[in-house]
């Protein structure tokens, strides 16, 4: 088993895709231990065979009809018209549009583009710095996969049985968590930025706009409330929440004006990418989970982990945030998931740990490593649209990110602001 995780690392460290290593180390261990290579073709149809799946391209296409629809500049002119004139108000405005804009998209990276290409203009015109602008853009976009509906969740329930709804009621507390904690150290900031303070000092709020801003604004609005509401109500699943989404995106994308014909090739292209991308991971990821269930080197590290931590509960969580930080900033979220999910999180329900709890933990650890450098994706984003390098980036972003780190350790010991909700809502976690 050496060999196949030498070969795993190894690929991945020398610029091979992901799925690609994963599959390359899993047939490493098929011809080391003579199993057939039949294996490779049965692991990756049956790592695809769930209906559940179906969800993740569906709500990738409700994210880029949305934003390819000009929805997001909506959100941010409703929210610019209600908080634009408080002192460090643009920032608190990202913050609140992003994680508005993650309860349509699921996406970090596409908050990141859609809200960023909106606010990083007028934050600079507003004085804000070029590094503090596009970091709190980068931080902020991490919302995209804690607010539901996310991605990542959906990977979780699937690979561990757990409830997807449950996780989605159990995002929310986490997600406003995060977004009021960035909109505090914001404001913090922005009061020792004598630019921003003048800026703030020019704007007045003006409620007959703000309420002319939130009529345009309703439709988009309106998607959260249909797929959450759908979901948390009984009447459809999440894979078919997302299919009633895509039918809304079109009708308000096509009634306001902000979507036509000529746009659908491009976003269907777009989202069939992005939906490409992630269902081979997923596919690549059964392989590996097969080897590792068949070489028992699963349960050599779950042994190896309860040795460490001692059996102590307390430390299961401090060591489980530290790895997936470093998992979260080296490896794709969707295949830390697939491969480490089963390893770890039985050790921690072994412990006593709510599994509610330490899943939902679990998932948003990984997505704050969409801001934790070297590899995270937000970052690459937010260099993309902000014109900035990638160390000038990371040098915004690190007040935020700390900000999340030092979240991720209150979630993990505060375990009431993950299963509160879920258990006043009815789930028996």
């Amino acid at each position: 088993m050496t060999t196949v995780l030498a070969a795993l690392f190894g690929l991945m460290l020398i610029g091979v895709p992901v799925a690609f290593s994963i599959i390359s180390a899993g047939m490493v261990y098929l011809a080391t231990s003579g199993t057939s290579m039949l294996v490779v073709a049965q692991r990756l149809i049956y790592g695809l065979n769930s209906f559940t799946l179906l969800a993740v391209p569906l709500f990738i296409l409700v994210g880029n009809l949305m934003d390819f629809g000009g929805i997001s500049k909506r959100l941010t002119d409703w929210a610019k018209s209600l908080l634009g004139w408080l002192p460090g108000g643009l920032g608190i405005v990202t913050v609140f549009s992003c994680a508005i804009f993650a309860a349509l998209t699921g996406s970090g990276p596409a908050t990141v583009a859609a809200i960023g290409s909106i606010m990083l203009p007028s934050m600079l015109k507003a004085g804000y710095s070029k590094e503090e602008s596009a970091g709190l853009v980068a931080a902020a976009g991490a919302l995209g996969p804690i607010i539901p509906p996310s991605i990542p969740m959906i990977i979780y329930g699937v690979t561990m049985s757990l409830s997807i709804p449950a996780m989605f009621v159990a995002g929310v507390v986490p997600g406003l968590v995060i977004a009021l904690a960035l909109s505090i150290v914001n404001v913090l900031f922005s009061y020792k930025n004598p630019e921003v303070r003048k800026h703030a000092r020019e704007q007045k709020f003006d409620l007959v706009y703000s309420f002319k801003m939130f009529w345009k604004a309703l439709g988009a609005l309106g998607l959260p409330v249909l797929i959450l509401g759908g979901i948390y109500g009984g009447i459809f699943t999440p894979t078919e929440s997302a299919a009633v989404g895509i039918v809304y995106a079109l009708i308000v994308g096509f009634a306001l004006g902000e979507l036509r014909i000529r746009d659908l090739p491009r976003i269907l292209i777009s989202s069939l990418k992005t939906s490409t991308m992630v269902n081979f991971i997923i596919a690549a990821a059964s392989i590996f989970s097969w080897v590792v269930s068949k070489s028992q080197i699963g349960a050599a590290i779950s042994n190896a982990f309860i040795h460490l931590v001692g059996g102590s509960q307390a430390m299961y969580l401090f060591v489980l945030v530290l790895i997936l930080l470093v998992v979260g900033c080296l490896m794709d979220n969707v295949a830390a998931t697939l491969i480490l999910a089963p390893i770890l999180i039985p050790v921690g329900i072994s412990l006593g740990c709510n599994q509610l709890h330490i899943g939902m933990l679990f998932c948003i650890c990984l997505v704050v490593g969409f801001v934790t450098p070297p590899f995270g994706y937000n970052l690459f984003t937010a260099v993309s649209i902000s014109g900035l390098n990638f160390k000038q980036i990371v040098k915004g972003t690190i007040p935020f990110l700390l900000t999340e780190i030092a979240l991720l350790f209150l979630f993990a010991y505060v375990p009431g602001l993950i299963t509160w909700l879920p258990r006043m809502m009815g789930y028996s976690y």
